[in-house]
């Protein structure tokens, strides 16, 4: 599958989709996991 930037959706018949999006970007992934700890990791 090619690797780009935009988001899209290939329709391959019978309700089947190929989706494919960007990736997130590193540090903003990052500073999302410090600012919200994973749900019951303490319990």
């Amino acid at each position: 599958m090619t690797e780009n930037k935009t988001y899209s959706a290939t329709y391959l018949g019978s309700g089947t989709f190929i989706i494919s999006k960007p990736k997130r970007n590193p540090k903003k992934l990052r500073q999302a996991r410090l600012k919200n700890p994973q749900r019951g990791a303490r319990k």
